[in-house]
């Protein structure tokens, strides 16, 4: 399965296909700082999923963080990802999208918290997908029942006894 181009902020759906249809994942502002929510996602991204995963910080640039190599922009990966995972100010957002367009990425995912409806028209205008203020790690545990492993009400009845 190809990821499609989806001209609409997508629906949680279209979202699940977007995750299921991709293989690899660049995160753009990747925090070698383990306070950071990036390396928190980043994290999960590597211990519970078969995503190849591509860290994006010029700061970093060479060092080895969770297993991978930090690279300074996106122009230096081995490939282009199926999802560019944004993890910046808003205000950076349409640099990150001008990359993401000249790079072919078919999807620019903008954290939780990240919006910014010039940069996601833009990256629509040029046929990408746009995805904002979502948390990746959220969303992919969502979708694959494991969000009660973070602590979220999964909404699942059960006639067991919690825990007290």
């Amino acid at each position: 399965m190809t990821i499609a181009q989806i001209p609409h902020e997508p629906t949680a759906r279209e979202r699940q296909g977007l995750l299921r249809a991709a293989t690899s994942i660049a995160i753009v502002g990747f925090s070698p700082n383990t306070a950071r929510s990036s390396y928190y996602v980043a994290t999960y991204l590597a211990q519970d999923t078969d995503f190849r995963l591509y860290f994006i910080n010029p700061n970093a640039a060479g060092r080895e963080v969770l297993g991978r190599t930090v690279h300074a922009s996106l122009a230096d990966l081995p490939e282009t990802p199926d999802i560019v995972d944004v993890f910046r100010r808003a205000s950076d957002l349409p640099a990150v999208v001008d990359e993401v367009v000249a790079l072919g990425s078919p999807v620019v995912w903008f954290q939780l918290g990240l919006t910014n409806d010039d940069a996601a028209a833009t990256a629509r205008a040029a046929g990408l997908t746009v995805v904002q203020n979502r948390c990746l790690k959220i969303e992919h545990a969502r979708f694959h029942g494991g969000l009660h492993l973070a602590g979220f009400d999964t909404g699942v009845i059960s006639a067991r006894r919690t825990a007290r």
